[in-house]
């Protein structure tokens, strides 16, 4: 890229426009700037107070931590849930944990082996016969062409474990119901079994206040704070207490979720049938089990039922007991039952994610609430958490005004609709195998409603339960083998429906690349661009299917991965990829370039628009595949700027292929990346006219300056 040849007169009247604007940029900034430090000088007002130990506020600490901010947790429950809840984790998700030092590979050590969970089976009964199997798994899924890191299968309670350990390693103590001995909660702290009560805003902070059990007494503390995010779940207490509505679809399901070990059991299906997913339709039961670890044998099985005619406190542990075994399709000696909870499922989205004036943030399922059809829930709030660790730092540290805040909802929220519509369309897909099994569950919903609309004004509790669990056993009567088999034309037209819908991909689907990995925002932080008649462009609708991703360097997406190498440490054979160049501890953007003239005249302004406006930038000069030694002309083209690397492309297979072929641009255009790996800016080509003037005003919208 390079700056396009000018009269001295037309260079005058941009020197004349960029002055006054400058001016009027670095004046505001100033006063901004001044603004935001005040967050850190008062040392008795904790930067940032997140509620919530969840994988969102526990991941959100880590990287505030390793960005210099002040922070600390606290969580209504007295002990770390054991319940394992979400377990997969997504490409994205992964890729922001290889951030969070080692976190990545104690995962892939603990997690149960890939043949152990790449399929979601369907059958009868665990030890009955097959009704269809699907594999989730692809060869791109594990060739690190598009992501340096894969998917992965981790409970959600082991992986809090791996970041409470991250935690405690940077300094950060576990505090119990004692309560607190000082007049504020000081930084690096999770204080548990304390429960916000309320919120109340000030002009210079948030009085957060907390109760928690002392000796049977109920005892308060005060908790000022600059920034408070509600990472405290789906059901909320931060929402709730400042108002903030859910809109969406409300109670789409009820279901028990039965926690349960069996060494028996994982053995089993670790040598017979290895999945994830099992889903088992019998004339004694339907339910969906989840193997969380085949070896361990740690399992989930979630089951829906339909109070009031079904109450939770008849799922005993006994209950559960008898229909796990006509799940399995027989006994096992070893069952035992850890725990028990009813969940309701949801399709939800929060109206806004901020309040009083951006100081309060929502952010993971305080959120947004999916249907459990993909993993996107912990994934999206994870994502969520990377959104907005950066903007709180460049806030706190004096970079960026308050505003830059209304950024985290615009990006994140349409992120969070789209991947609700995905997860309803993946849920339904999940019904098309029973439905076409003759057991819909629309049906059993609707006749649900109508017993709680008609007969259940009228009759008994106990004849409403006879009358309903017999409807159901009547419907379960559909999957005896007398009707589901080859020889029964019903059966055999039935097993044949189910068969194409597992050939034509459109049953519950678990990875969706190109949702995972290239989500784009449209607007917030960055500069968009718009199509030929002006307009912003539109995301393509999610279909529910399996789409592969696509790298892109538009504005707003994830920059592309590609392995690199640094010329200075080729004999070192050290090979990252292009997301590590981004730093982990900085609030620091990376200009990326190629090795010609334009372009290192287009960094040199760059980083001085930046060092003038208090703004890290690294400029990273990609040198095409084959190059060995090139950092030379780096250094004297930069001088005397060292806030510099250089790599060269690593391609796979060496025909692959280039850094900017990749990219969809030419080697004379360049990308802005943000801290969270996203595409602030991009030119494909060349800059027209003064690149400071130019670099000013994508600094300004890309901070809100």
């Amino acid at each position: 890229m390079g700056v396009l040849g000018s009269s001295s007169r037309r260079l005058n009247r941009f020197v004349h426009i960029k002055n006054r604007i400058h001016r009027k940029i670095s004046c505001g900034y100033i006063q901004n700037r001044e603004l935001s430090s005040n967050y850190s000088k008062n040392d008795s007002i904790l930067p940032v107070l997140i509620v919530g130990a969840g994988p969102v506020g526990l991941v959100l600490s880590v990287l505030l931590t390793k960005l210099g901010i002040k922070c600390a947790v606290v969580e209504r429950s007295m002990a770390f849930s054991r319940h394992p809840q979400a377990h997969f984790i997504n490409n994205r998700s992964m890729e922001v944990f290889r951030k969070l030092d080692g976190l990545t590979e104690e995962i892939q050590r603990s997690q149960p082996p890939v043949e152990l969970w790449r399929k979601f089976i369907y059958c009868t009964s665990l030890t009955g016969s097959v009704i269809g199997s699907v594999d989730h798994m692809q060869t791109q899924d594990f060739d690190q062409i598009v992501s340096p890191i894969s998917v992965a299968h981790f409970s959600q309670y082991k992986l809090n474990a791996l970041l409470i350990k991250q935690l405690e390693a940077i300094g950060f103590t576990i505090r119990g119901h004692e309560g607190l001995n000082h007049r504020h909660l000081p930084e690096r702290e999770i204080l548990m079994g304390h429960n916000c009560i309320s919120v109340e805003p000030t002009d210079n902070f948030i009085n957060v206040t907390t109760s928690f059990v002392k000796e049977g007494k109920h005892v308060e503390n005060q908790i000022p704070c600059s920034f408070l995010v509600g990472a405290d779940g789906a059901g909320s207490t931060i929402r709730n207490l400042v108002g903030i509505e859910m809109r969406g679809e409300k109670d789409i399901q009820r279901l028990v979720s039965v926690h349960f070990l069996s060494q028996e059991l994982g053995q089993y299906l670790m040598h017979e049938k290895p999945g994830m997913l099992f889903f088992i339709f019998n004339p004694g039961a339907i339910g969906v089990l989840v193997a969380h670890d085949l070896k361990q044998g740690e399992f989930v099985l979630q089951m829906p039922f339909y109070p009031p005619q079904q109450k939770f406190e008849d799922f005993t542990a006994e209950t559960c007991k008898r229909l796990i075994f006509k799940l399995v399709g027989r006994d096992l000696a070893d069952i035992n039952v850890v725990d028990i909870k009813p969940w309701v499922m949801h399709a939800e989205v929060a109206e806004k994610y901020l309040a009083s004036e951006n100081r309060i943030i929502l952010a993971g399922d305080a959120a947004h609430r999916f249907p459990p059809a993909g993993g996107f829930g912990m994934n999206t709030g994870i994502q969520d958490a990377h959104n907005l660790a950066w903007k709180l730092a460049a806030i706190i540290k004096g970079i960026a005004p308050i505003s830059i805040l209304s950024t985290y909802e615009m990006e994140r929220k349409p992120i969070a609709l789209f991947n609700t519509d995905l997860s309803i369309q993946n849920f339904q897909a999940a019904m098309a195998v029973p439905a076409a099994l003759g057991i819909d569950p629309a049906t059993a919903n609707s006749v649900h409603q109508i017993i709680n609309n008609t007969v259940g004004t009228i009759l008994p509790s106990t004849i409403q339960k006879t009358l309903l669990d017999g409807i159901f056993s009547l419907g379960r009567a559909q999957l005896s083998d007398f009707v589901l088999n080859e020889n029964n034309p019903l059966g055999s037209s039935r097993l044949a429906k189910v068969r194409r819908i597992f050939e034509e991909g459109k049953s519950l689907q678990l990875q969706f690349p190109a949702e995972d990995l290239g989500f784009r925002y449209r607007e917030g932080a960055l500069v968009p661009e718009i199509d030929s008649e002006g307009a912003p462009i539109k995301p393509e609708p999610p279909t529910g299917r399996r789409r592969e991703y696509i790298p892109s360097a538009d504005p707003g997406s994830r920059l592309p991965h590609m392995n690199v190498k640094a010329l200075s440490e080729v004999k070192k054979e050290a090979i990252i990829s292009t997301l590590d160049l981004i730093s982990r501890d900085k609030v620091e953007f990376l200009l990326i370039i190629a090795p010609i003239d334009s372009s290192y005249r287009l960094a040199l302004n760059v980083l001085k628009v930046a060092n003038e406006h208090n703004i890290l930038v690294k400029v990273c000069v990609m040198w095409p595949n084959g190059i060995v030694n090139g950092d030379a002309r780096t250094k004297t083209s930069l001088a005397p700027w060292e806030n510099y690397i250089d790599v060269v492309e690593v391609r796979q297979p060496s025909n692959s292929s280039s850094w900017w072929d990749i990219c969809k641009m030419t080697h004379r255009g360049a990308i802005l990346v943000r801290p969270d790996d996203h595409i602030a800016w991009r030119v494909k080509s060349a800059v027209v006219g003064d690149i400071r003037f130019e670099m000013n005003k994508v600094f300004s919208a890309v901070l809100g300056l």
